[in-house]
């Protein structure tokens, strides 16, 4: 059975990831949007999610919010992200707004 890897913006295959050391985040969730506090580590590329309910996410800068427009995530659900570099933008911080009505926690794994 064949695997298929993620590619870059030059079509190479990117490697599966191991966890950063110091590169873990766990935020609560809630009615107002939240961001984690400091940024990814410069040479973070790649992050892993999981969240403990429904939330509405948005990757950016230092200011950046999370709003009921965003990109929904469901519960229970693991995915990576790009964070960007390269040819793209550098994403730095990552904001969630809850979708459901309890508070729940969004897990932030930093990648190498």
């Amino acid at each position: 059975m064949s695997t298929l890897l993620p590619r870059d913006d030059d079509s190479a295959p990117i490697p599966a990831l191991g966890l950063k050391p110091g590169g873990a985040h766990t935020i609560t969730i809630t009615a107002t949007s939240t961001r984690i506090a400091t940024a990814f580590l410069p040479d973070t590329r790649v992050i892993g999610i999981y969240a403990t309910g429904p939330v509405f996410l948005r990757l950016g800068d230092a200011t950046t919010v999370a709003t009921a427009t965003d990109h929904y995530f469901p519960a229970d659900t693991y995915y990576d992200l790009s964070l960007g570099g390269g040819k793209r933008i550098q994403r730095t911080h990552i904001a969630a707004l809850r979708a459901g009505s309890s508070d729940c926690i969004l897990y932030v794994s930093e990648k190498e």
